[in-house]
């Protein structure tokens, strides 16, 4: 973690603090802060046949009011979940999130925006939450309405707890076509002594693209923070992380992003350019990019993970640009399915990415092998480079020393299952 955090702070894309000491928590997720509890049940959203311990219906909630922030698709077609979240984040506040599995509640009209708003208001008279504090988020099939029946006797069958297994149940429940469950929580100590814990979980396996949040992703801490630094904070967040990860080049209808901050840790709360936000926001961003990380390692049908940090861009934004470029092309996701070290892909990559590209300034490499020096291939053994390859992470390096600007995105490799699970998707 101490490398992935020297990359947060020579990146310039968020305001790390290079030498913060990070301690992970093992099996933590979002109840590892203090004052949140979380639960799941099956409640036969969509019919799953025989998957053992399958849960499809979640909630997760803060014994107080929390300071709240999220960040959405930028789809043209945004779910009814998407829709009511906005509206209900627009005072800074919310204290549970209520989310479903099988059923994405988008193209519905009216009736999806009702079923939303209902699915918050049962989640809220359960909890004794006023229904504007309650987040919404729907993922699974497009244009098929919620079976809300079903989920609300779900939600009344449903029991909370605050530990591991709370959070390990929600992290189950939020599950489309992902195989494993992605959870994340760490701790670190503020510059005045507090002791603050972050933890997340996401999903997210296919239709991920970085156009905002890319999938689901929720964190909780238990840091008091105010929503004005919590928005942006949470933003830049996004950016360095989810939005940095590719699986198939399509964007979702209902990514969701979302942070509760309950400041149970007590004390002022951070804000500002502080010393206390800066290793918050770091913080937040260490526990983002793991989650990150793991979708794109679970990307539908995947076997690789690959990570393309580019350096040497004239600017930030550069180095974002030509990153995404490379984990999204679908000729370098085939390259690392097949072991080929055709590098001439990943120059094709830089030529369209929309970054500034000197040819003759460009270095590329696999891990640490030079494959093209200068904009012209090296002297390398392709036989050896392609037997390298052969491991769960590809890692890909560009130089296009022009500049300081550096960037880090998350790719998968694309097989025949990609196909596959997609053709057999509804059926």
């Amino acid at each position: 973690m101490a490398g992935r955090l020297a990359y947060l702070h020579k990146s310039a894309q968020c305001r790390a603090v290079e030498d913060l000491a990070i301690s992970w928590i093992e099996a933590g997720g979002v109840t590892s802060p203090q004052g949140f509890s979380a639960g799941a049940v099956y409640a036969g959203v969509k019919d799953y046949g025989e998957v053992a311990g399958r849960l499809d219906v979640a909630l997760l909630s803060s014994t107080v009011p929390c300071q709240a922030a999220g960040v959405f698709t930028q789809s043209r077609v945004p779910g009814a979940p998407v829709t009511v979240s906005r509206e209900h984040l627009r005072d800074g506040q919310a204290q549970a999130v209520v989310v479903n599995s099988g059923c994405a509640n988008v193209a519905l009209g009216k009736r999806g925006v009702a079923d939303a708003r209902r699915m918050a208001s049962c989640a809220g008279e359960k909890l004794g939450v006023a229904v504007q504090d309650v987040l919404v988020a729907s993922t699974g099939v497009i244009g098929r309405p919620l079976p809300m029946p079903k989920i609300e006797a779900g939600l009344a069958a449903l029991t909370l707890s605050d530990d591991s297994a709370g959070g390990a149940a929600f992290a189950r429940a939020i599950m489309t076509t992902d195989t494993v469950p992605k959870s994340r929580a760490a701790s670190a100590t503020l510059p005045d002594g507090r002791v603050v814990t972050v933890g997340g979980s996401a999903k997210g396996s296919g239709m991920a693209h970085p156009n905002m949040a890319t999938v689901f992703c929720f964190l909780t801490t238990d840091a008091p923070v105010s929503a004005a630094v919590l928005q942006p904070m949470l933003k830049r967040v996004a950016d360095l992380s989810l939005n940095m990860v590719d699986v198939d080049m399509d964007t979702s209808t209902s990514d969701s992003m979302a942070v509760l901050a309950n400041g149970l840790v007590g004390g002022a709360p951070v804000g500002g350019d502080s010393p206390e936000a800066r290793v918050l926001e770091t913080l937040l961003t260490a526990v983002a990019v793991e989650l990150a990380r793991e979708l794109a390692r679970d990307g539908e049908g995947a076997n690789t993970l690959i990570e393309a940090t580019v350096e040497g861009a004239r600017s930030v934004e550069d180095a974002r640009m030509a990153a995404r470029t490379i984990v999204s092309s679908p000729l370098i996701k085939t390259m690392v399915t097949g072991r080929d070290p055709n590098l001439g892909r990943v120059m094709m990559a830089l030529g369209r990415c929309g970054a500034e590209v000197e040819v003759e300034r460009v270095s590329i490499y696999i891990f640490d092998s030079c494959a093209f020096r200068n904009g012209e291939p090296s002297e390398v053994d392709y036989a050896k480079l392609s037997k390298a390859m052969d491991v769960p992470e590809v890692k890909l390096r560009v130089d296009l020393g022009l500049g300081d600007g550096r960037a880090t995105a998350w790719g998968c490799d694309l097989t025949a299952d990609y196909v596959r699970i997609n053709a057999e998707y509804t059926t």
